[in-house]
C-alpha cells in the first residue's frame, strides 16, 4: 500500500529535526570542551612561569593585589569587559557568556592539580604545549559559531566602531592590558613573546582543521 505523501513528509521532518538536535549537541560538547581546554592551556602557561599572554598578565597582576585566584579574576574581568560592548552595540552569544565562566573555572581547577615546574627544560616544554593546546582550543570553540569571547568581541567591535584595523585595535588593547598587568606584578617574559608571535599561526592551523577560513575567523573572533 503506498505511503501517504503527508506521512512521508512528517517522517522526513522528524529525521531532519533529529539530525539537527544531534548536530547541536555535538556543537555544544565541542564548545565547552574547547573552552575548558583553553583554561587548561592558560594554567599550563602560568605553571611554566616563563611569561603569560597579555590578558593573563593582567589577571595575574590583579589576582596578586586582590588576593583571589587568577581564574576568578579572569571571570570578573570578562564580565567587566562585556560592559565595554554596550557602546559598540555588540550582542553576546552563548559562547560569549560561557567563555567568561568556563575558562576561569577550568583555569582554577587545573592550577589545583598541576604543579609548578622548576626545571628549565620542563618549563619550556610546558610552555610550548600550552601554546599548542591554546591553538587547538581556539579552533574548537570558534568553529562552532556560538559567538566570540568577550575580549575578542571587544576588539572586533571597537575596530568596526572606530574604523581602525582589527590588527591595530588588537595591538592597542593588548599593549595597554600587558603594561597594566606588568605594573601590577603580572609575569612577563619569553613566554609572553613566544605566545604573541606563535599563537596566530598555531590557531590558524587548527581553524583550518575545523573548517574555518581566515577571513571568517578575523571577522567573528580573532585576528590570526
Amino acid at each position: 500500500m503506498p505511503v501517504p505523501v503527508e506521512t512521508s513528509r512528517t517522517a522526513a521532518e522528524v529525521a531532519t529535526a533529529d539530525r539537527s538536535r544531534r548536530r547541536l549537541f555535538a556543537r555544544l560538547v565541542q564548545l565547552y570542551l574547547g573552552l575548558s581546554l583553553y583554561g587548561v592551556s592558560a594554567a599550563m602557561q602560568v605553571q611554566a612561569g616563563l611569561g603569560l599572554d597579555p590578558w593573563d598578565v593582567l589577571h595575574q597582576g590583579l589576582a596578586g593585589r586582590v588576593h583571589l585566584a587568577i581564574g576568578t579574576v579572569s571571570i570578573i574581568v570578562g564580565a567587566i569587559v562585556l560592559l565595554g560592548w554596550l557602546p559598540i552595540r555588540q550582542r553576546p552569544g552563548l559562547g560569549t557568556i560561557s567563555n567568561v565562566f568556563v575558562v576561569g573555572l577550568s583555569l582554577n581547577a587545573t592550577l589545583r592539580v598541576l604543579p609548578v615546574q622548576h626545571v628549565l627544560a620542563a618549563r619550556l616544554a610546558l610552555l610550548v604545549a600550552a601554546i599548542v593546546l591554546c591553538g587547538l582550543a581556539t579552533g574548537m570553540y570558534i568553529s562552532v559559531g556560538f559567538g566570540p569571547g568577550p575580549r575578542d568581541g571587544l576588539m572586533t567591535g571597537w575596530s568596526a566602531r572606530t574604523g581602525l584595523s582589527i590588527r591595530l585595535t588588537r595591538t592597542l588593547i593588548e599593549v595597554t592590558v600587558l603594561v597594566t598587568g606588568w605594573l601590577l606584578g603580572g609575569t612577563v617574559g619569553v613566554g609572553t613573546v613566544l605566545f604573541a608571535v606563535s599563537i596566530g599561526p598555531v590557531a590558524q592551523v587548527f581553524l583550518k582543521l575545523f573548517g574555518v577560513n581566515k577571513a571568517k575567523a578575523a571577522a567573528e573572533h580573532v585576528a590570526v
